[in-house]
C-alpha cells in the first residue's frame, strides 16, 4: 500500500461527492493490481461515500469490490486507496434521496435507485489502521 494514503477526511469526503468524476478501480483477483478505473455515480449520506452498480451484483466492478474488498479511487484530483462494503437495509432510501438530489436531471437517475442498483451498493471508506 502506497505510505501517502490516509483516511478520507470530512472535507475530501464533501470535495468527491461535490464532483462528478469518480473513478472506481478494485483490486483484480491477485490483490495488488488495480482494476481498469470505471466512471460511476457517487453521494454522500452521513459523512459517508456510496456507491451503485448500475447493471446490478453482476457489474464485473461491484463483483471485484466486494470480493477484494478494497482497491483505489481518482476523484476530485484525488487518488485514494479505499475499502469497500456491500450496504443493505434503511440507509438505502437516504442514498435513494441523494441520488435524487444530486442527479435529478439525469435520464439515468431510475435506474440508480431502482431495486437492481440497490442491491449493488457499497459504502466507499478509508480507515488509517497504521497505529497497530
Amino acid at each position: 500500500m502506497t505510505g501517502n494514503i490516509t483516511s478520507l477526511t470530512i472535507e475530501e469526503i464533501e470535495q468527491i461527492a461535490q464532483k462528478d468524476d469518480f473513478h472506481i478501480a478494485p483490486f483484480r483477483e491477485d490483490g495488488e493490481t488495480y482494476g481498469t478505473p470505471t466512471w460511476i455515480w457517487v453521494v454522500m449520506v452521513d459523512n459517508q461515500l456510496y456507491v451503485r452498480a448500475y447493471n446490478g451484483v453482476n457489474s464485473r466492478w461491484y463483483q471485484s469490490a466486494i470480493k477484494q474488498k478494497a482497491g483505489k479511487i481518482e476523484a476530485a484530483g484525488m487518488v485514494k486507496e479505499v475499502q469497500f462494503e456491500p450496504v443493505t437495509g434503511n440507509i438505502n432510501e437516504k442514498i435513494d434521496d441523494a441520488y435524487r438530489e444530486k442527479y435529478s436531471n439525469s435520464p439515468y437517475l431510475q435506474s440508480m435507485i431502482s431495486k437492481r442498483a440497490k442491491a449493488a451498493t457499497v459504502r466507499v471508506y478509508k480507515e488509517d489502521n497504521r497505529n497497530e
